[in-house]
């Protein structure tokens, strides 16, 4: 038992290894990486939920006195991905004794807490000194929900991690993505998952129709289908290098407004040469 436990402390893909789930070769560097900012873009069913549910057991029973939060678009996304964490535990036996359990929250006698949350900006206040947070789903997580974990890791000097398949052109885990901050990216496709066959993917192509296809198995960021414009079109319209139309026209002046309360009566109607 202190050989096996010694063997979890110093290598987080033990975890998987000792649970009959061997790692793929992405996963064994995700959980022996210690970036302090991760994106996961990865297909779906290529094991993104599992690598980090086995990421987050090992926060809390190797580093006493951790909290380990878990956000998702849904409370039932959350609650999927924290059964995932308790199905590792059960796996191993629990090699830390539980102080109390519920189905949103676990505390182990070490003082370390795993607490899954909606992912809503309002239910995530209020917690401070955690030392992960991982945002499952992340491109359908709102942006708000994102600017109000990020302070939470500045005192603690915690660990975030993404992970998505992706939902369009938009949204903070995109601009993360493309952008060019500090973050430890991997991306896995379909074709990269030993576990999922070619004849699989060939009829999910035929059935899902090349959008669909590309989006789910090929980590591709493609326009919504609700779009009236593409992204690369709007783009454009911002462009410095695009010439105006009316290049001599003077500058539009912003409206002024009187000051004070303003009534209906105040208002002068338009004349007829005005309308």
């Amino acid at each position: 038992m202190l050989a096996r436990n010694l063997e979890l402390r110093l290598d987080p893909a033990a975890i998987m290894e000792r649970t009959g789930m061997p790692p793929d070769a992405w996963q064994i560097r995700l959980l022996r990486s210690r970036a302090e900012r991760t994106l996961l873009l990865c297909s779906r069913q290529s094991g993104k939920s599992t690598v980090t549910a086995a990421m987050a057991l090992h926060e809390v029973v190797f580093h006493p006195n951790s909290l380990v939060l878990l956000l998702s678009p849904s409370l039932r996304q959350s609650q999927e991905l924290f059964r995932k964490v308790t199905d590792f535990r059960n796996r191993l036996g629990e090699p830390i004794a539980i102080a109390e359990e519920s189905a949103l929250r676990i505390e182990l006698r070490n003082g370390s807490r795993i607490v899954a949350l909606p992912g809503t900006e309002g239910t995530v206040r209020g917690f401070s000194g955690v030392r992960l947070i991982i945002v499952d789903e992340a491109a359908r997580v709102d942006d708000p929900l994102y600017y109000s974990i990020r302070p939470m890791l500045a005192v603690s000097g915690g660990r975030m991690v993404c992970l998505t398949t992706p939902f369009g052109k938009r949204g903070f885990f995109y601009e993360e993505w493309t952008g060019d901050g500090p973050w430890y990216r991997i991306k896995v496709t379909a074709r990269e998952c030993p576990r999922i066959s070619a004849k699989f993917l060939e009829e999910e192509r035929a059935s899902l129709g090349e959008w669909w296809y590309q989006q789910e198995y090929e980590c591709s960021f493609s326009d919504t289908t609700d779009q009236f414009f593409r992204t690369v079109d709007v783009e454009k319209a911002f462009s410095d290098d695009v010439t105006p139309l009316f290049p001599d026209a003077p500058p539009i002046q912003p409206l002024s407004l009187p000051s004070g309360d303003v009534f209906l009566d105040d208002i002068e109607p338009l004349s007829e040469s005005e309308q």
